[in-house]
């Protein structure tokens, strides 16, 4: 009677699946999913029990640390952003001091090569008015077709220059003959120069008010001195202090 439960076939028990109907919804909930979800739901209750109990029996009066050292966030509490400073006070004067003494020195090379650029290209003062030399023509005509270089018989290089000015004969014939080629690459290297000088006077100021600035850095972190802002800091210009009268001894 046992061999014969043995060799009998067990029903295969298929659970129920979603209807098609119902298809769109998902897979059908089975018990295990049913109990889960409850056991979730249940330990979410008993927690929010527990916090409304808790709230009721609250001392109003009570205080602890870790409110001033937490903020909500979104809902959340998170640990605040330590307000402890990470550089000291004297720290923070010795790099100022350091980042003041790289930048002077980098001050004092753009300077040096400035006033070298200018002994070589013989730099006229741009601040000096230059003078202007007017030619006057019949009619409109000729305005239009005027070529400067023909009216005062030079090379086009030579027409900005109003002192010195060479004629072509005296290219051609004298000691002024020079190449064209030759004559051109000298003035495309003359530009040059000058468009460096250019740029390396911008450079020297911008390096001058970022001295400026540090500077005033320093002044703001010394404590002993009373101080009183007079000019905010802007892109041209540090921020600019006036200092208490202090009666010497």
């Amino acid at each position: 009677m046992s061999s014969w439960k043995k060799g009998k076939v067990q029903k295969v028990h298929r659970e129920r699946p979603q209807p098609e109907e119902r298809a769109h919804l998902g897979m059908l909930e089975r018990k295990k999913d049913y109990r889960q979800r409850a056991r979730v739901f249940h330990k979410k209750e008993e927690t929010i029990k527990k916090l409304k109990r808790k709230a009721e029996d609250r001392n109003p009066d009570e205080f602890y640390f870790n409110m001033t050292r937490t903020k909500r966030v979104d809902g959340d509490h998170q640990l605040r952003e330590s307000s402890e400073p990470v550089v000291t006070e004297e720290q923070d004067k010795m790099m100022a001091t350091q980042d003041k003494k790289y930048v002077l020195f980098r001050l004092s090379k753009e300077l040096k090569k400035i006033e070298k650029l200018k002994k070589t290209l013989h730099l006229i003062d741009s601040s000096e008015k230059k003078n202007s030399h007017t030619i006057f023509v019949e009619n409109e005509e000729e305005a239009k077709s005027f070529d400067a270089a023909k009216f005062f018989n030079t090379h086009p290089a030579f027409l900005d220059r109003s002192f010195n000015r060479p004629t072509l004969e005296s290219l051609k014939d004298g000691k002024f003959s020079v190449d064209q080629n030759e004559l051109e690459a000298v003035m495309e290297s003359k530009n040059a120069a000058y468009m460096e000088l250019s740029k390396r006077i911008d450079r020297a100021k911008e390096l001058k008010i970022i001295a400026e600035k540090l500077d005033a850095k320093l002044i703001v972190l010394d404590k002993k001195h009373k101080k009183k802002l007079v000019a905010d800091e802007t892109k041209q210009s540090a921020a600019q202090y006036k200092f208490a009268f202090q009666r010497q001894k």
